[in-house]
């Protein structure tokens, strides 16, 4: 990859995984896969209603991109709704809980992939993805970083 490859956006990144997704595998490795890939199908639906677009994925992992911090969270808020209705059939060590991260900020583009660098990298916000996120994600498993919550006070 070239450096005349590489152009730099704004752009509103969100990362979403599994609370507790090795313990899932462990206890039942297909059903939670199963589980999983029922899940992506509505994930990947509300992604795409509110004007994102998945740019990235891995195990249980999604990263999303929005133009919008606003479309952002209503994404995550529709997101943890739609997961927190699929739980309600399931025993607690069965639900599929996720944490969300949100951030605004530069990232670098490269065809259609989305290199994104420091705190919007998946590995976290700062550290590691799950610690950080769970961490600070609170009640709603939605974190926002300070960036994204001032873009849209403006």
């Amino acid at each position: 990859m070239s450096e005349l490859d590489i152009k730099r956006k704004l752009a509103t990144i969100l990362v979403a995984d599994i609370v507790e997704f090795s313990r899932l595998t462990a206890q039942d490795e297909d059903w939670t896969i199963r589980a999983l890939a029922d899940f992506r199908k509505i994930v990947d639906e509300i992604i795409s209603r509110h004007e994102g677009r998945i740019f990235s994925t891995g195990g249980d992992s999604v990263l999303a991109e929005f133009a919008s911090p606003v479309e952002a969270v209503r994404a995550a808020v529709d997101f943890q709704e739609a997961a927190r209705s699929r739980n309600l059939l399931q025993p607690r060590e069965r639900q599929l809980r996720f944490r969300i991260g949100i951030n605004l900020g530069d990232v670098m583009v490269h065809g259609e992939d989305l290199l994104v660098m420091g705190s919007m990298s998946p590995r976290g916000f700062k550290g590691s993805r799950s610690q950080a996120v769970s961490a600070s994600a609170g009640r709603f498993g939605i974190k926002l970083t300070e960036n994204s919550l001032l873009a849209m006070s403006i």
